[in-house]
């Protein structure tokens, strides 16, 4: 299996950092690449809690992994540790089977000079998910954490 890590800087606290990775409305809003929009179906921000999220596609000729347009992913926090780590793990709704199978995404803060830096690092990659495809949207989703929390 693949793994990817993807580190940025956010010119905010760790503890609003971390409340933006626990808030179902904060994810709607930043978790999403360029050319997506999301919807939070389910979230439940504890240890064990479930969720379920769909990513659309803007254009409507791309296909989604879960369906026309979607790529929805279901799983649970494996640990949450305030203002320091949010362990998820994840799994695309799919019939095919190289976008199945358990995905560890491990979200890592801690405190920079004038903020936090947060690494994001995906274990167990489905086989259909190039490990660039997953850098690329994980830096936008980064790029658009740091823009929430430091608004």
């Amino acid at each position: 299996m693949t793994s990817t890590s993807v580190s940025g800087f956010v010119r905010a606290p760790r503890a609003e950092v971390y409340r933006a990775l626990v808030d179902a409305a904060a994810i709607a809003t930043w978790r999403v690449p360029d050319g997506m929009t999301a919807r939070v179906h389910e979230f439940e921000p504890r240890e064990g809690g479930r969720f379920r999220v769909s990513l659309i596609y803007d254009d409507p000729g791309r296909q989604g992994k879960s369906g026309a347009r979607t790529d929805t992913y279901t799983g649970h926090f494996a640990a949450l540790e305030p203002g320091r780590r949010v362990v998820e793990v994840i799994e695309f709704e799919s019939p095919d089977p190289a976008s199945r199978g358990a995905m560890t995404m491990t979200t890592t803060l801690a405190d920079a000079d004038g903020g936090t830096e947060v690494v994001i690092r995906h274990d167990g990659i489905p086989a259909s998910v190039a490990p660039a495809d997953n850098e690329t949207g994980t830096r936008m989703a980064l790029a658009k954490l740091a823009a929430f929390v430091e608004r």
